[in-house]
């Protein structure tokens, strides 16, 4: 072990999967002590965006569900398989999940829903061949001649009326106004599933959900080797200043204090000149609120929640940082709302296996395409909780237009109880609500950002996980610049914290490179094939 990173010191800004991989990566692969390594976490739970929470009596809370699949999502994969699963000691995180997939395999048959509750042959694309024409222009273009342009800008109307649209976009939660740049990396590293956008096949998930599935193994991984967590810690300010790097001989922003804040008590951290400070700047999740069966979740701003502020001082203060205010400056934009619900008994889960003769998790996403909500939703395989009772069903939903009013319910999502959007769920799918939803409790949760991170941006408006200008300070999040990989990914989050680990350490080791699957002849021709069906 090098004992100069033995005794070297690093602090993470946040509790989610970025900040407890890249522990993970520095204990791994970089000889640093578990105990040296401190994660200063806001909410009383570990994950960040991946946390889930509740009870069987006042209902399960889950704010996002990520798609996953076992063909890309490279440095993900390499790290948890070499995490333990929390059922047996002696299989990783990734063989568990591996099998499970192999037992539990997607193939919906009900992908898509109209407002008839008929479900659309979905295999057929409805790509005019003008559309096949923006999708190739779009696709070829380099990402400086895209700049900071919307998918709107490269496509003519008849695009977003089509099934593919409905589906890519469902699959991923883009809406027209977003970054035509990150709708390209989407078509390019996630081509291989184009051929099966209609099934899903390609799709895998966890054996519950990703809290109890992922970060809780890492959780107890990390503990193992000693790493401190600081849950209720909200860091607040770095004090910084410009060094003399000794391998560059250049100037370099250096971390000298970090200030946090825990139960109203201000205290300061001393950072040494070769200690680590490793940030996740932004956030998807930042100023949620969740509402219950009688009340709409609240408004809340980055005023509220201060989320922000860190990332906002460090980018005034040097280029290179990125610029917060390209994403966090229109909620209109970047916000939806999703909600969990939990049943007490299988009705409504005996009558969609019954319309759509898909069982829980096979199905992978259903999505109601002429909801005025846009709404999409999930049975996964049950328990979905590692403390579900076996008497109790969960699934998870959302919509992307939380703004308009409802085609059942007289009033936007975002001001519905829980009550009230199961009524809307069960007015599109035609069940009687007494029956399906008589024993459920439905909590709605508003995100003002869960799509910041696809906002029309310039490569600029990120930073490098490490920039030039910094010697210990990293950026690990779903805001820094990665080339190719794509934002609102657990492998995002994964892959930004092994670059900036690797590249403040100097380890000499290769990270898990993009499977360039768009390269190949094989998933190119059925691309092409599929885009005409």
């Amino acid at each position: 072990m090098d004992i100069q990173n033995s005794d070297r010191k690093a602090y993470f800004i946040g509790g989610g999967i970025g900040s407890l991989a890249g522990a993970a990566f520095l204990i791994r692969d970089g000889g640093v002590s578990g105990s040296n390594i401190t994660i200063y976490e806001s909410l009383p739970v570990l994950g960040g965006s991946l946390d889930a929470g509740g009870n069987p009596e006042q209902g399960y809370t889950l704010r996002g569900s990520r798609m996953l699949t076992l063909n890309i999502y490279e440095c993900t994969w390499a790290l948890f398989n070499t995490i333990p699963s929390l059922t047996d000691p002696n299989t990783s995180v990734y063989e568990e999940t591996v099998a499970f997939n192999e037992r539990v395999k997607s193939n919906a048959k009900a992908r898509l829903i109209d407002k008839n509750r008929a479900i659309v042959d979905s295999s057929k694309l409805g790509l005019t061949m003008a559309n096949r024409t923006e999708l190739l222009k779009l696709s070829e273009s380099s990402e400086d001649k895209l700049g900071n342009s919307s998918i709107y800008d490269w496509f003519t109307p008849s695009f977003f009326e089509s099934n593919f649209w409905f589906m890519w976009r469902t699959s991923f939660a883009f809406s027209p106004w977003h970054s035509a740049i990150e709708f390209k990396r989407y078509l390019h590293r996630f081509m291989q599933e184009f051929p099966n956008v209609e099934t899903m096949t390609g799709v895998r998930r966890t054996v519950y959900n990703q809290y109890d599935s992922m970060i809780l193994p890492l959780e107890v991984w990390l503990k193992s080797h000693g790493v401190n967590f600081m849950r209720g810690s909200t860091v607040t300010d770095l004090d910084t200043e410009f060094g003399l790097d000794p391998k560059t001989g250049s100037k370099k922003v250096i971390v000298k204090n970090l200030v946090y804040e825990n139960a109203g008590n201000n205290k300061t951290i001393k950072i040494n000149d070769d200690d680590l400070v490793f940030y996740q700047n932004g956030s998807m999740t930042d100023a949620s609120s969740y509402g219950s069966m009688t009340s709409a979740p609240k408004f809340y701003t980055k005023a509220d929640s201060q989320g922000w502020t860190l990332w906002e001082k460090l980018a005034k203060k040097y280029p290179g940082f990125g610029k917060p205010e390209v994403f966090n400056s229109n909620i209109a934009q970047s916000f939806w709302e999703s909600f969990t619900v939990t049943l007490k008994d299988t009705a409504f889960f005996d009558q969609m296996e019954k319309f759509s003769g898909n069982k829980a998790r096979t199905g992978s996403q259903v999505t109601l395409k002429d909801s005025n909500w846009f709404m999409s939703f999930s049975l996964n395989q049950q328990p979905h909780y590692k403390d579900q009772p076996s008497d109790v069903q969960v699934f998870f939903t959302y919509g992307l237009h939380p703004d308009r009013v409802g085609n059942f319910v007289g009033k936007p999502m975002t001001e519905c109880t829980g009550e009230e959007i199961l009524r809307e769920l069960a007015g599109h799918l035609k069940f009687d609500y007494d029956v399906v939803f008589g024993n459920a409790i439905c909590i709605p949760c508003r995100m003002p950002y869960i799509t910041s991170m696809f906002m029309p941006r310039l490569k600029t408006d990120r930073p490098l996980p490490v920039p030039k200008n910094s010697k210990n300070l990293a950026f690990i999040s779903q805001f820094v610049e990665i080339p190719d990989d794509v934002v609102f990914t657990v492998e995002y989050s994964v892959r930004a914290a092994q670059m900036a680990v690797y590249e403040l350490l100097d380890i000499d080791l290769e990270i898990p490179p993009i499977n360039k699957f768009d390269k190949t002849l094989k998933v190119e021709l059925e691309t092409v094939a599929k885009a005409f069906h």
